[in-house]
């Protein structure tokens, strides 16, 4: 079987079996044709996987530290390496799997960037303007911090997902594993309004909630650059991505003495352990407000 079908064979192993989101499909896609890449460098174009060991695959991670990646980035690609030979192993496409011996970096512990409160207050008061596209921004906003949800969690929203009266939302996370969070208030106001400007368009898709400018389910890119010019002038920081909202929900719940068990089930986190690093910058932060108020600081 030729490498390109095989590839093509574990992408659709990965969409369907497995359930990865896009977002991780297109990461797996880029991983594969950076190691063809490197191989073809190695081989030649004809590469036999059978032949590869873990002494092929190790330089093939020095190949990519001199492109410029960082630690996390080599940890998500070495982790598209090692399922990718997983399942050349599982389907007999090789007879050993030598992305088993390769190790994974430790992960960077960078503390997520937040938002204080004041400055969420500012993001949401420059929506002033009475059109669709400030409604539209201002909803994904209140819905990013109020209820903590991914962006793509958000984009792939339906209106069937939102419960008004109950003010929840339906969400579908990784995995497609659905969780059932609370809307807040500011959310459900924010929403209402929206979608009364979203319902006068002509024509568009009638189960999305968020909505380009054709009418079409907003995409990523764009819900992306209605976060990060809203965000400019807001904070100082670097980061002004819609995760910085998501971040900030789970600081500032944990600050005011949210349970982390809850915390950690309204983000749709598998493991407890990740969301601990929410509790590191509550303590951070009450360091702060020590040494700037203590005077034996």
């Amino acid at each position: 079987m030729e490498l390109f079908n095989i590839f093509d064979s574990f992408i659709g192993f990965c969409r369907h079996e497995k359930a990865f989101s896009e977002h991780t499909i297109t990461s797996y896609q880029h991983t594969l044709n950076e190691l063809y890449e490197y191989l073809s460098e190695v081989y030649g174009k004809e590469i036999d996987l059978s032949i590869i060991d873990a002494d092929d695959l190790r330089p093939f991670l020095g190949w990519l530290h001199d492109k410029g990646l960082q630690k996390n980035s080599l940890r998500q690609r070495i982790s598209a390496v090692k399922s990718f030979f997983k399942y050349c192993h599982k389907k007999g496409i090789i007879i050993s799997n030598p992305a088993s011996l390769i190790s994974t970096p430790k992960r960077d512990k960078n503390l997520p960037t937040f938002l204080q409160t004041s400055e969420i207050n500012q993001l949401v008061d420059i929506f002033k303007e009475d059109n669709l596209r400030s409604a539209r921004a201002l909803a994904l906003v209140e819905l990013l911090y109020g209820s903590g949800l991914r962006i793509n969690e958000a984009l792939s929203l339906n209106n069937a997902d939102i419960n008004f009266r109950e003010s929840t939302v339906k969400v579908t996370g990784k995995g497609n594993k659905q969780r059932v969070v609370p809307l807040s208030k500011k959310s459900s106001e924010a929403l209402t309004k929206y979608l009364k400007y979203r319902n006068d368009i002509t024509s568009f898709e009638k189960n999305a909630v968020f909505l380009a400018d054709n009418g079409k389910r907003l995409y990523h890119s764009a819900a992306y650059r209605i976060i990060k010019n809203s965000l400019k002038g807001i904070t100082e920081s670097k980061k002004k991505s819609p995760h910085v909202l998501r971040h900030s929900f789970a600081t500032h719940l944990i600050s005011n003495g949210a349970d982390i068990n809850s915390v950690s089930q309204m983000l749709g986190h598998t493991s407890l352990s990740t969301t601990t690093v929410y509790t590191h910058l509550s303590i951070e932060k009450l360091k702060d407000s020590y040494k700037k108020a203590h005077p034996k600081a």
